[in-house]
């Protein structure tokens, strides 16, 4: 990975914990809610109210898998899909997908 873009993560990014099989661990990341291609955010109108549904933009120096979950303040997510970026031959950052986790709702009798 390349020292600048680790320097920056360091400095600007916002503390992310990863769960995985192995626990739970802290890293350093960009978090950004992304729109889809039609430069439209998706979203679902409920019978409770609206729910956003965009993909969310992870760049970290840590590689996720899909299906792991992340946490950020007290939002949660699911990795969708993650990829390496490459400049040259040198690692540069991964860059990740990710869905906002929703909630299950809870029926009572």
């Amino acid at each position: 990975m390349t020292d600048w873009v680790r320097q920056v993560l360091e400095r600007y990014g916002q503390d992310v914990t990863v769960d995985t099989a192995d626990g739970e661990r802290t890293v350093r990341a960009f978090l950004q809610p992304m729109t889809e291609r039609d430069e439209r955010a998706r979203s679902d109108v409920t019978s409770i109210g609206w729910v956003d549904g965009r993909l969310w933009l992870y760049l970290g120096q840590t590689a996720l898998e899909e299906g792991e979950a992340l946490a950020w303040e007290a939002t949660r997510f699911q990795v969708r899909s993650c990829r390496p970026y490459y400049i040259g031959n040198a690692l540069s950052h991964y860059w990740a997908a990710l869905e906002q986790e929703r909630e299950a709702a809870e029926c009572g009798s």
